[in-house]
Parts: structure tokens; C-alpha cells; sequence
């Protein structure tokens, strides 16, 4: 006779709800347990996303349970990976994504860690011990949903079995499995690595993408001879920045003897025409002229998103992983995407809330299916429909647990009833919180 599995322990509602679609994955309810308070570490304030501090915010007594999760536990991250983009493909249905690639390198001390080695680091600008990673990540309507990564592996660091594969190559492979997917891809962003690989920029116009790429200011163009390069004139455009106003930049399009299928352009990175040095990008792109007075607008997603990211990446722990070995770090890499996307389900909700506010009548409350006003009386709750603003909401929600866990110990010591019961009775309210009203068939 088969026993039954015990339930697991809950956290937060909202967390367990999420993390429901995942359980088919883990047969040991132990297992379950330890990806769900990994998501509760990841949303958690806490600087350093460590498994000891995670373990203690999660009220665990140290953080040997969550280490062996990733590193010795027996369940498939690539079902993990499968099952996070159904749930992004069901939420951004056949709405077009614009699909930014992009890099990711963090620094790391020695040669004990799979695939590190001397290589450039983006974010400091030279050449460091570190690991590096390919990235993509759509956008739509404003809010940034993880889609995919692959780690590079530089050659002098390869295991048996491995093959080598460049960036662009990475990219293309990225590219191809979100479209067996069935992602629709608008239009296609990434930086002059890519743009400048000529593998890359032929399976896109092999796949009809429209895309916009940077490239370097010496970029060679084949032009007839007698031809010349030549500049037009800076025209200003405003240019939207996130949480700021628009200010004026610059732009110009270079032609390369005639104007071509492929369109060129300088763009300046602040409000000063004609800059110099690295005071602005060039890029390519074969968008239809139409489309040529948005192109600086649409380009700067590139830049927004990579920032994005880079925050993303501080919040949730991306680089905070002390594990070695390459299968243990790509779990904790998946579960940093899961728990992104947990964070961009809800940020989607708040702009859906937040616009429907807006156009309702007044005095009439628009929130049906949570009670959302009610939370949002808490004088930290941000109205931004961002995603820095949904994970600090997320934050407000999930704290009496967290406080409860870290405190809960004294508690064995000094005995208080009403203190534990009335930290019991707000964690009631929070686990009484539904965010966003989407609701997911459960994966089997």
C-alpha cells in the first residue's frame, strides 16, 4: 500500500499558489517544500540570497535542506523550464513579444566553478574571472517576462561532451527554441555582438524578424566604388525614461552610398547633439521607413531592459549561488526566472488594476476578485505598475511571515500567547491576499 503524501508546509498564499503548478515535479513533498521557500528567500529583502539566510527567513534551522534541493534532490529542471513557459505562453497568449537578447556576466573568485574563467565582464567593462550566461527576455506591454538562458562555455574550461558554441551561436538556438514554442516575436533587440555577426542577422531575415541591433562605429558596409558614406542631419526626438521625464535626444541615419534595405543610425545617449566618443550608439535595422521616426524609441528598450535585469538580477540573488557545479547553478538560475516571473504576473495585474482605475467611475471600487484597495492602504504600498514596484508590494505581503519565522524562536524561549496569535492572525490577512485574478490550469 502506497502512503500518502503528507501536504506540504505553507508560506505565503500567494507563493503557494504559484508554486502549485510546479508540484507534479517533486515526488518528495521535502523537495516541494524547498522550492517554494527558495522563492520566498528570492522575493525577500534580504541582500545576500544565500541558502543559510534564506533558511532562516523561511524559519528552516539551517540551510542543508536547500543545498541538497539543488544540488543531489531528484527532480528535472528542464520540466521545470517547460512548465515556467507554458505558464508565460498561457498569460501572454497571442499577444506579440518584442524579444530583447542579451548577455549576462558575473565575477567569480578561483577556477572551481564549472565554466569560469578570465573573460570579459560586461558590467565591469574588462576582462575578469568570471561566468557568463546568454539571455533572453520578452516585453509586452511594458512588463519584461523571462524567457530563456544558456551558459557559455569558453573553451579552455570545456567538460567532456561539450560542444562549442559561440554567443551568436547561443542566440540563434535561443531565437529557434521560442519559436517552436509558438512566441511571436515583433521584433527582435540585441547589442553589437550580435549585430555584428553575420550568422545571426541571416537567420533573422531567414525568419522574416524584424529586428534593431547595435554595431560598432567602424561597422563595414560593401558599397559600389565612387560611392560615399554620408550623414544626415541630427534630428531631436523625445525620449521616455522610466519613472522620469521625457527628455530630447538625437538622431541621424547614415547611408551608405544609396539607402538601402538595411537603414543606419547614429543615436546620441544624452540630450546634446553631435556627440563624440561613447556619447552614442549605432545601429542597424531593417524596419520599414515607417518605422524609422520610433527607432531610437524602440532601441532604447535594449538599454532599459539590460538595466532592468541588472536589477533583477541584484534583488533576486542571480549571482549570490555558492555551488560549483554547473547542474546545481542552472537550478538556481531557473528558479530565479521562476521567481521572476511570479513577479511580472503580478506586475501585469497592477497595470491592469492601476488603468482600470483610472477609467472607472469615481467612488466605485474596480477591485472584484482581491481585495486589493485594502492592501494598499499600507503607507510603504507603491502604485506603480512597474516591476521594481510589484516586487516591493510583494514584499509588504510576504514580511509578517518572515518576521514571524525570525522571531518565532524567542518565542520557545519566552512564552507570549497573544504575541504569537496575533502574528498568526496578520499572516491570516496576507495569506487572504489574491493579487492577480489569472487563473492557471494546473500542469500534470
Amino acid at each position: 500500500m502506497v502512503t500518502p503524501r503528507r501536504q506540504a508546509a505553507s508560506t505565503v498564499a500567494f507563493i503557494d499558489n504559484y508554486c502549485q503548478h510546479y508540484d507534479s515535479l517533486f515526488e518528495d513533498v521535502r523537495n516541494f517544500e524547498a522550492f517554494k521557500y527558495l522563492h520566498l528567500g528570492m522575493l525577500s529583502e534580504i541582500r545576500n540570497k544565500s541558502l543559510p539566510e534564506i533558511a532562516k527567513i523561511a524559519g528552516l534551522k539551517d540551510g542543508q535542506s536547500l543545498h541538497h534541493f539543488l544540488r543531489d534532490a531528484l527532480w528535472d529542471v528542464k520540466k521545470l523550464r517547460e512548465i515556467r513557459l507554458w505558464l508565460t505562453k498561457i498569460l501572454i497568449g497571442e499577444r506579440e513579444i518584442i524579444l530583447c537578447i542579451d548577455e549576462t556576466e558575473d565575477k567569480k573568485k578561483g577556477k572551481a566553478t564549472d565554466y569560469v574563467t578570465r573573460q570579459y565582464i560586461g558590467n565591469l567593462g574588462k576582462t575578469e574571472n568570471g561566468i557568463v550566461s546568454v539571455n533572453a527576455y520578452g516585453v509586452v506591454d511594458g512588463i519584461t517576462y523571462p524567457l530563456m538562458f544558456k551558459i557559455f562555455k569558453p573553451k579552455n574550461r570545456m567538460k567532456s561532451g561539450d560542444e562549442y558554441k559561440s554567443k551568436p551561436q547561443i542566440a540563434i538556438e535561443i531565437i529557434q527554441e521560442l519559436k517552436e514554442w509558438g512566441f511571436k516575436i515583433k521584433l527582435v533587440l540585441a547589442d553589437s555582438l550580435y549585430g555584428e555577426s553575420g550568422a545571426v542577422i541571416s537567420y533573422l531575415e531567414k525568419l522574416e524578424l524584424e529586428f534593431i541591433v547595435a554595431i560598432r562605429s567602424n561597422h563595414g558596409v560593401l558599397m559600389p566604388p565612387g560611392s560615399r558614406k554620408r550623414y544626415n542631419r541630427w534630428k531631436a526626438y523625445q525620449q521616455n525614461l522610466s519613472g522620469r521625464p521625457a527628455e530630447t535626444r538625437y538622431k541621424r541615419e547614415i547611408i551608405f552610398g544609396q539607402r538601402r534595405r538595411l537603414l543606419y543610425y547614429q543615436i546620441s545617449k544624452t540630450n546634446t547633439p553631435d556627440p563624440t566618443g561613447d556619447e552614442s550608439w549605432y545601429i542597424m535595422t531593417n524596419l520599414s521607413t515607417d518605422w524609422s521616426s520610433n527607432v531610437a524609441q524602440l532601441y532604447s528598450l535594449r538599454n532599459w531592459i539590460e538595466y532592468g535585469f541588472k536589477q533583477v538580477k541584484n534583488e533576486l540573488g542571480w549571482a549570490d549561488f555558492r555551488l560549483t557545479d554547473y547542474a546545481s547553478i542552472e537550478r538556481w538560475w531557473e528558479i530565479i526566472f521562476s521567481a521572476y516571473l511570479l513577479v511580472s504576473i503580478q506586475a501585469s495585474y497592477f497595470q491592469f488594476h492601476q488603468q482600470s482605475s483610472t477609467t472607472s467611475t469615481v467612488g466605485v471600487s474596480t477591485c472584484t476578485d482581491s481585495n486589493l484597495a485594502v492592501y494598499s492602504k499600507h503607507p510603504y504600498w507603491e502604485s506603480g505598475t512597474t516591476w521594481k514596484s510589484a516586487l516591493n508590494n510583494l514584499r509588504l505581503i510576504i514580511q509578517p511571515y518572515i518576521f514571524y519565522c525570525l522571531i518565532q524562536p524567542w518565542l520557545t524561549v519566552f512564552n507570549i500567547p497573544g504575541m504569537k496569535r496575533c502574528f498568526l492572525k496578520l499572516i491570516g490577512f496576507m495569506n487572504d491576499f489574491r493579487a492577480s485574478p489569472i487563473s492557471f490550469p494546473i500542469a500534470s
